[in-house]
C-alpha cells in the first residue's frame, strides 16, 4: 500500500546519486563553494540596493537592515548546511523536503526552485545586456542593447552570456567554477576599491539621525496590485523611516543575499561535502555580509539620505557624482557588468541541477537526467535550460518578473527550515557533520522570518505565484505522480 507522503529515504537519495549514467563528478572544494556563493550574491545590486533602501526606507539605519537580513539569511543557510551534510546529493531544498515531508511538498519546492532559478537567470541575463551597453557608453562607444528583427525586439547580450556559460557548464563544473572564481576575485576587488575610495568622503554628520523619524511612505497611495500583501490585508500604509522603515528596508535588502540556496544544489559535485559544503557556504556568506555592510556605511556616510532621496534612482554612482567624483561611474558600470557575469553562471548551474534531480526521481522525464560519460555533467538538461533562458531573456520583458525570484526562494527557505525540525524527529540517527544549534528554536525562527518577508511582497507577485503553483499541481497529478520512482517502488 502506498503511503500518501511518499517519503524518499536518505539512503535511497544517496544510492540514486551513484546510479550509472546519472551521477555527477565530485570535484569542488571549500574555496569553490565560497566563490560560488559570492559569485551569485555579489551582483549589480551591491551598487544600488543599499542606496535605494537608505534613501527611501531607512536612512543610515540601513546598516542595521543589512545585518538583520544577513542574520535571517544565515538562519536559513544553517538549515541548508545541516541538510547538505546529511544528504549530500543534488537537488538542494527539493531533495531535503523529499526526505522529510514527502513527495508532494518536495514537488512544490522543486517547482518553486525552478521558478526562482529560471526567472532569475533570465532577468539577470537581461540586465547583463543592459549593463554591457552602459559600460560602453561610459567610454563613448554606442552599443545598442537590442536590435529589431522585423516587428520583434531582440536583446542579443543575454543570449551571448547565456550561451557562453551553457557551453562552460556542459564541459564541466570544475572548469566553470575556476572561470567563475577568477571573475569573482575581479569584481570583489572593484567593490573593495569603491569602498576605499568612498571612505575618504565619509562625514560623521551624515549618520545623524541614525534612525530618521517615521513618515508615511511615498508608495502608500499605490495601486492594489503594487501593495504588499500584509499592507493590503491590514489596511495599513507602508512605513518610511523609523523602526518600521528599518524593517521594511531589511525586507528589501534581504534579496541581495538570495542565491546561497542555489549553492546547495552542488552538494553532489563537492569533495567531502559533509564538511566542505557548510564551510564554503558560511565563508561566502561572511564575506558577502562584510561587503554589503561596508558599502552601506560608505553610501550613507558620503551623502545624506535626504539628498539621496532626491535622485530618481539612488545608487552608489549617485553618491559619487554628488561628492564630485563622476569618474567613479565608469568603475561602477564595469563592476556591475562583472558582478552580473558570474551570477548568470551559478543560476544556470542551479536550474539544471534542480531539473536533473527531479528527472532522476521520475517527476520529470528521465531523459533529462542522463549525464555525459566523459564530463559526468548533465549536458542535455544544461543545454535545454540554456536555450529556454536565452529565448526568455532575448525576446521577452522578463525584468517585470523580479518578484517571482524572491517568492520562489523564500517559500523554499520556509519549508527547508521546517524540514530540519521534522528530520531531527524522524531520523535522529542520521549522521550530521553540521547541526543547527538550538533546534527547534532557530529553524522555527528562520521559517517565521522568511514567511514574514514573503508577506511583504506585492499582491501581484502573490497572484502570479498562485498561478505558477496551479500549473505545477496540474503537471504533478497529470504526469509526475504516475511516473515517480518512489511511487512505483511502493506499489
Amino acid at each position: 500500500m502506498a503511503t500518501p507522503l511518499r517519503v524518499k529515504s536518505i539512503e535511497a537519495s544517496l544510492a540514486d546519486s551513484e546510479e550509472q549514467g546519472r551521477s555527477l563528478k565530485r570535484s569542488l572544494k571549500t574555496f569553490d563553494i565560497a566563490a560560488m556563493g559570492i559569485a551569485v550574491a555579489v551582483g549589480a545590486g551591491i551598487f544600488s540596493v543599499g542606496a535605494n533602501a537608505a534613501a527611501n526606507f531607512a536612512g543610515p539605519s540601513v546598516i542595521v537592515s543589512f545585518i538583520l537580513a544577513a542574520v535571517t539569511c544565515g538562519l536559513a543557510i544553517m538549515c541548508y548546511a545541516e541538510f547538505a551534510s546529511t544528504i549530500p546529493v543534488a537537488g538542494s531544498a527539493y531533495t531535503f523536503t523529499y526526505a522529510t515531508m514527502g513527495e508532494l511538498l518536495a514537488w512544490i519546492v522543486g517547482w518553486d526552485l525552478i521558478l526562482e532559478t529560471l526567472t532569475a537567470s533570465a532577468v539577470i541575463a537581461k540586465y547583463w545586456g543592459i549593463y554591457l551597453s552602459t559600460a560602453f557608453d561610459v567610454f563613448g562607444v554606442q552599443l545598442p542593447d537590442s536590435i529589431a528583427l522585423g516587428p520583434i525586439g531582440f536583446a542579443w547580450g543575454p543570449v551571448l552570456i547565456v550561451a557562453v556559460f551553457t557551453v562552460l557548464l556542459a564541459f564541466g563544473t570544475r572548469l566553470s567554477s575556476r572561470v567563475s572564481a577568477v571573475i569573482t576575485i575581479v569584481k570583489v576587488a572593484i567593490v573593495v576599491f569603491v569602498i576605499v575610495a568612498g571612505a575618504f568622503f565619509v562625514k560623521a554628520a551624515n549618520f545623524t539621525p541614525f534612525v530618521p523619524p517615521a513618515a508615511p511612505s511615498k508608495g502608500a497611495d499605490g495601486s492594489f496590485w503594487t501593495q504588499s500583501l500584509v499592507s493590503w490585508a491590514t489596511g495599513s500604509a507602508p512605513a518610511q523611516y523609523g523602526v518600521f522603515g528599518l524593517l521594511a528596508a531589511a525586507s528589501l535588502v534581504f534579496f541581495a543575499f538570495i542565491g546561497f540556496d542555489v549553492v546547495a544544489t552542488s552538494a553532489e559535485e563537492t569533495e567531502n561535502p559533509q564538511k566542505t559544503l557548510p564551510r564554503g557556504i558560511f565563508l561566502g556568506l561572511g564575506i558577502v555580509t562584510v561587503l554589503y555592510v561596508a558599502v552601506s556605511v560608505v553610501i550613507t556616510g558620503m551623502v545624506s539620505y535626504q539628498r539621496l532621496a532626491q535622485e530618481d534612482s539612488p545608487s552608489l554612482a549617485s553618491a559619487f557624482s554628488i561628492v564630485g567624483l563622476p569618474w567613479a561611474a565608469g568603475i561602477i558600470a564595469i563592476g556591475s557588468l562583472v558582478g552580473l557575469t558570474t551570477v548568470v553562471m551559478v543560476l544556470l548551474l542551479g536550474l539544471s541541477r534542480i531539473v536533473f534531480s527531479m528527472s532522476r526521481d521520475g517527476l520529470l522525464p528521465r531523459w533529462f537526467s542522463q549525464t555525459n560519460p566523459k564530463t559526468q555533467t548533465p549536458v542535455r538538461v544544461q543545454v535545454v535550460a540554456g536555450v529556454v533562458v536565452a529565448v526568455l531573456a532575448g525576446f521577452f520583458p522578463v525584468e517585470k518578473l523580479e518578484g517571482m525570484i524572491n517568492i520562489g526562494t523564500l517559500s523554499a527557505f520556509v519549508l527547508v527550515s521546517i524540514g530540519i525540525v521534522v528530520l531531527r524527529r524522524s531520523r535522529p540517527d542520521a549522521p550530521r557533520a553540521f547541526r543547527v544549534p538550538w533546534s527547534p528554536v532557530l529553524p522555527i525562527l528562520s521559517a517565521v522570518l522568511c514567511f514574514w518577508l514573503m508577506l511583504n511582497l506585492e499582491v501581484e507577485t502573490w497572484l502570479r505565484f498562485v498561478i505558477w503553483l496551479a500549473i505545477g499541481f496540474a503537471i504533478y497529478f497529470g504526469y509526475s505522480r504516475r511516473h515517480s520512482r518512489v511511487g512505483q517502488h511502493l506499489q
